[in-house]
């Protein structure tokens, strides 16, 4: 069994930051990619950032070079800092865990809001 929990979702204004966190339970594997997604109202869930646990990182187009995904592998934690937020940023946000052997896990989701 493993569990996710994210924390650290809120409201913030354009131009703002936040930061994620999102720490991991149960039994998990060596090998593991650690991913954040985000689902907006009437719009598909999409890929934020990935990271792997032998520091393999991703950042989807929309959010390279203000968000950045990192990870403590001792604490099996995955962030998410977020700045120059943009009213677009405004989702849901889910916590993934992917693990070849064991299956795909996910957090309850947090909400970020990003408005004037």
């Amino acid at each position: 069994q493993v569990q996710l929990v994210e924390s650290g979702g809120g409201s913030a204004q354009p131009g703002g930051s936040l930061r994620l966190s999102c720490r991991a339970s149960g039994n998990i594997a060596g090998g593991n990619i650690m991913a954040w997604y985000r689902q907006a109202p009437g719009k598909q869930r999409e890929l934020v950032a990935a990271k792997s646990n032998d520091g393999l990182t991703n950042h989807a187009p929309s959010v390279r070079g203000r968000f950045a995904i990192s990870r403590d592998n001792a604490r099996n934690t995955v962030y998410l800092q977020m700045n120059d937020l943009k009213p677009e940023d405004t989702a849901t946000y889910y916590c993934n865990l992917n693990q070849v052997s064991r299956g795909d896990f996910w957090g309850q989701g947090t909400q970020v809001t990003v408005s004037s």
